[in-house]
């Protein structure tokens, strides 16, 4: 096994990823310098696909104020948000705006240069930031990428799975061990700081917007290492993603094109959502996802539509040229056809705990972006607070680590080393079929645990998972990349499941069909790795 050592260590290479990189090298004077894993190729990750923009709060937006922004959050956020990381976020929105221009990255400014805003669904004003178009997340690591790939003090490491955090017998983390999917070889890499910005966990359900990467990875590393995870059951559900199977995902109709004046429709044309909401299709995404689901459910369909013909059609092709191509290579012109939507599995609201500057409950452990917890996102996220909060973390951490002396250990202890013995040894395993086992899962997730759910539901599925599991023989140590993804979808599937039990109310995403009604006050659901169980931290 080959061995390195670094000062800082990020795994991850989606917008939180690329920035924490750039603004600890920027800012931090570091002897063994930054080590950037990614297990895909650099540029491939759920930031990529975020087409709606980006919430900024600028000083500029004279309609806007963070007091606006702060509340629009919160009251999203049902119950669950946390007053002083919303505050924080919100607050430092037009200072990391300025710092990504600085970094090559473009937003769409109007004829007089002036930064363009649009609107989405809950929020009260303009304040959404975007590039291209409707290729938001896609333009913005495009810039980081190049910096990243440009800088020489940041070591990459493509087509490489972090498959476990080295945690001592003080709860300190202070590495890494790696499996390279080409070479099939391990690498242990001792750093004292570890930062987790691996994403989501969207391909645990049949039907989501994520790339093939987002595996909860993140979540089964830093449960594994004994941290605590925060509000798991929350899982948003985009109520608008094309209606057609792509190989993994389902391509996201953004909320901006509602945010323009797009109707959701039924089969005929005819309107629905005032049904369920005064605010319509811009209320709050989780009321917006549970209307169509249940339109589909009552009309026996499996897709809504959603009507763009009223918006002009060159404003159509100006502001959603990604989404135009993408429709009319399935044979819809959005200008004069209605678009086939259905929910699908989105973002992760919960995550690894953490403060604003990305600290866990392990000493040396980070985690920024949709692995980490908050508190800003509450029970239900707010559109676009996403690339916001992954900036704005990504930039605290590095803030943090300055004042840190960042060595890399010189000794390791016995809990160390059984970690690192668990990969230096040869096993001989069977092949398995992961893609089918991947699907089983998918299924049983979206059955179970998806949009509704009930302890009928979610106990089943926990049974199912049970005895999927039985066909993945792997405690440790596996053959490839998707047997180590697949292991963490296993554990992740569970501790959401698990969650999901213990929260017996309706709150936010958490639609529970045998708990209507929402406890009066909001509590955040803890959990962490017990001796062989999971337990939940009162």
């Amino acid at each position: 096994m080959k061995y390195s050592k670094y000062s800082v260590v990020i795994i991850g290479s989606g917008i939180a990823g690329l920035y924490a990189a750039l603004k600890i090298e920027q800012q931090t004077n570091l002897d063994d310098g930054i080590l950037l894993i990614t297990k895909s190729k650099l540029g491939e990750s759920n930031s990529r696909y975020a087409q709606g923009g980006m919430v900024a709060v600028m000083k500029d937006n004279k309609s806007d104020s963070t007091e606006s922004h702060i509340t629009d959050t919160i009251k999203a956020g049902a119950g669950l948000s946390e007053f002083n990381a919303v505050k924080f976020i919100s607050e430092h929105s037009d200072a990391v705006v300025k710092d990504l221009l600085k970094f090559g990255v473009e937003f769409d400014r109007d004829e007089n240069n002036n930064l363009c805003f649009t609107k989405e669904a809950a929020h009260s004003v303009r304040r959404i930031l975007h590039s291209g178009g409707d290729a938001t997340g896609k333009m913005i690591e495009k810039a980081l990428t190049k910096d990243v790939r440009e800088n020489e003090n940041i070591d990459v490491y493509e087509q490489t799975q972090a498959v476990e955090l080295l945690v001592n017998s003080n709860k300190e983390c202070k590495g890494v061990v790696v499996f390279n999917d080409l070479t099939h070889e391990y690498e242990t890499i001792y750093s004292s700081a570890v930062i987790l910005a691996t994403g989501g966990l969207g391909q645990l359900y049949k039907y989501t917007t994520n790339p093939a990467v987002a595996t909860g990875d993140g979540l089964a590393l830093a449960y594994n290492a004994g941290a605590v995870l925060q509000d798991l059951e929350f899982i948003q559900f985009h109520p608008t993603a094309l209606a057609i199977d792509g190989d993994e995902n389902r391509f996201l109709i953004s909320e901006a094109v509602r945010g323009e004046g797009a109707k959701l429709v039924d089969a005929d044309g005819i309107e629905f959502m005032h049904k369920y909401h005064e605010k319509l299709e811009l209320a709050p995404r989780d009321i917006v996802t549970r209307a169509n689901y249940n339109e589909m459910l009552e009309n026996g369909t499996d897709h809504v539509y959603l009507n763009a013909t009223c918006i002009d059609k060159d404003k159509l092709a100006e502001r959603f040229p990604n989404i135009s191509r993408i429709c009319l290579e399935n044979g819809i012109d959005i200008a004069h056809d209605f678009i086939p939507v259905a929910p699908a599995a989105h973002y992760s609201m919960g995550g690894v705990k953490t403060d604003i500057e990305g600290r866990t409950s392990i000493k040396g452990l980070y985690a920024i972006g949709e692995v980490a917890s908050t508190g800003l996102h509450g029970g239900n996220r707010l559109a676009s607070n996403s690339i916001l909060e992954c900036v704005v973390c990504a930039y605290e951490v590095a803030n943090y680590l300055k004042s840190k002396e960042l060595k890399t250990p010189k000794q390791i202890d016995e809990d160390l080393k059984s970690v690192i013995d668990k990969y230096s040894k040869e096993l001989l395993m069977e092949e398995l079929d992961i893609d089918a086992l991947k699907h089983e899962l998918q299924d049983i997730m979206w059955r179970g645990a998806g949009i509704l759910r009930s302890e009928q539901t979610l106990t089943k599925a926990l049974e199912e998972i049970r005895i999927l599991a039985k066909k993945f023989p792997r405690s440790t140590k596996c053959l490839s990349k998707e047997e180590y993804e697949f292991k963490n979808m296993l554990l992740v599937s569970k501790l959401i499941i698990n969650s999901a039990l213990q929260r017996k109310e309706s709150r936010g995403a958490h639609y529970r069909l045998d708990y209507l009604n929402t406890d009066e006050v909001g509590k955040h659901s803890l959990i962490i790795k017990g001796e062989g169980e999971l337990s939940f931290v009162k």
